[in-house]
């Protein structure tokens, strides 16, 4: 079997990272597995640590411990630093390492979409989370001046836009006011974990108000075709859906274990196949 990776989340039964890994360590002849864990928020400190014990070489890290998991981990790497959450543990020598290729992998799979530089966007993000915070942190990084967040609990999103190292014009919104200034926005980004399977009918917002130029992006990939995805397709609008970032931030995770580059082509490929489709 060699050596032993996986995920952690809650829940993580729809994960599809063992499938993309698991081809990729086969493709390139590496001795490895990947398993999918799943990870109850009470059990989070005593699972890095039989991680650990275990040996495993690697890890991601997905919905709810993406933030959690910090205080549990040996050292981070300035992205996960800057950003404040971790999708990526590599062990170092019995060290565990956390990075995050949450922002790197969206932003690479989102320029695909866009006809000018991601600079030159008005951006709404929904949601404060881990991916959220990982996301809006490599915008800002990037130099993207306009992004607003809105949540649920708004103080979450305020608390995400003060942390912030990067000069930005960042408002926090609720979800009713930033339903209302939809038209504001050039790009829509869908980061919480609604429509996620089983819960595919469930959207955050409704886009009726959205601009017809707008670009409206779900980091959902599990259905492809999320019910926010299909309300902006019967507007007209363009559709951006979950399954780049989770290859694009998968594949750059890999290369932090394994020092080889997989074949994003092909982790693409094996997601829409499993899911029964080609695009969204």
């Amino acid at each position: 079997m060699g050596n032993l990776y996986g995920v952690i989340g809650c829940p993580i039964k729809h994960s599809m990272s063992p499938d993309i890994h698991n081809d990729a360590f086969q493709d390139l002849g590496i001795e490895g597995y990947y398993h999918a864990f799943h990870v109850e928020p009470t059990q989070l400190a005593e699972t890095v640590d039989a991680l650990k014990v275990l040996g495993v070489k690697g890890f991601n890290v997905t919905i709810p411990h993406k933030v959690a998991i910090i205080p549990f981990l040996d050292e981070l790497d300035e992205t996960a630093r800057i950003v404040g959450a971790v999708n990526t543990v590599v062990n170092v020598n019995g060290r565990l390492v956390g990075h995050n290729t949450d922002g790197n992998g969206y932003i690479e799979s989102l320029t695909k979409v866009l006809k000018k530089p991601i600079q030159e966007h008005k951006m709404l993000i929904i949601g404060a989370g881990g991916a959220a915070r990982g996301i809006y942190y490599t915008l800002a990084y990037r130099g993207c001046q306009e992004i607003d967040i809105c949540n649920r609990t708004i103080s979450k999103a305020e608390e995400l836009i003060e942390q912030c190292q990067f000069a930005n014009n960042s408002q926090a919104l609720s979800i009713e006011a930033a339903q209302q200034q939809l038209g504001d926005y050039d790009i829509i980004i869908q980061t919480t974990a609604v429509g996620l399977h089983p819960n595919i009918e469930d959207k955050p917002l409704l886009l009726k108000n959205a601009k017809h130029t707008a670009v409206v992006s779900d980091i959902v990939y599990n259905p492809i075709k999320t019910a926010l995805l299909k309300e902006a397709e019967e507007l007209g609008l363009t559709t951006h859906d979950g399954v780049g970032m989770f290859v694009y931030q998968g594949a750059l995770a890999f290369e932090l274990w394994t020092k080889q580059k997989p074949s994003a082509e092909r982790m693409t490929a094996i997601v829409y196949n499993k899911l029964g489709g080609t695009s969204c």
